[in-house]
């Protein structure tokens, strides 16, 4: 047999009788090993399901809260934008409205014709040049191709002095602002004679 001794085993040894000679070292060794496992356990341990549905609940809180105030706050804005617009708008008539009001003062005086019906004509180029500068913009309808979008046929007109599906009556102006139809044209379709 080999006499060598293994050191492992003497060592082992040792540490068995040590134990047995001071057993409260030991004890507070397994406390110690116990404390540092439930504080790992506690630190690994993720919010309880409780917790996160009190910091989801109060996220969704604050954020409807801030949607509500953007939702508020864009509504006034565009209120604020509308009166303004209208405004403006209402700004460029009223010097069409003088000028309607200072016609009216001259018709007392008034012997000739010919005199109103200048008043008459500066108003109106004064009116329709503001609602002009506003972006108003009558819709060409006469001899145009009949179009369901920007017309709105009221009859049909017997004639061959217009094509087919064209307009050949105007009833009433239509005018778009920028893509947006503010009035469809009342107008009259032309069909041919021979349909008779």
């Amino acid at each position: 047999m080999n006499d060598t001794k293994n050191p492992f085993k003497e060592q082992l040894k040792e540490d068995i009788v040590q134990e047995e000679q001071n057993p409260a070292e030991t004890d507070n060794l397994e406390e110690i090993e116990e404390e540092t496992n439930e504080e790992i356990v506690d630190e690994t341990n993720e919010p309880s399901r409780d917790e996160k549905y009190e910091e989801l609940n109060n996220k969704y809180i604050r954020l409807a809260a801030d949607f509500d105030n953007f939702r508020k706050r864009t509504a006034t804005e565009k209120e604020e934008l509308s009166k303004y617009t209208t405004a403006e708008v209402l700004k460029k008539l009223t010097a069409s409205l003088d000028t309607f009001d200072r016609a009216k003062e001259s018709l007392k005086d008034i012997d000739n014709p010919s005199t109103i019906k200048e008043g008459y004509e500066v108003a109106y180029k004064q009116l329709t040049d503001a609602l002009t500068k506003i972006g108003l913009v009558e819709i060409e309808a006469l001899g145009k191709p009949f179009n369901p979008n920007e017309h709105e046929a009221i009859t049909q007109v017997q004639t061959d002095e217009f094509e087919p599906d064209t307009v050949a009556v105007v009833a009433q102006k239509g005018y778009k602002y920028q893509d947006k139809i503010v009035r469809p044209a009342l107008v009259g379709v032309a069909r041919s004679k021979e349909n008779e």
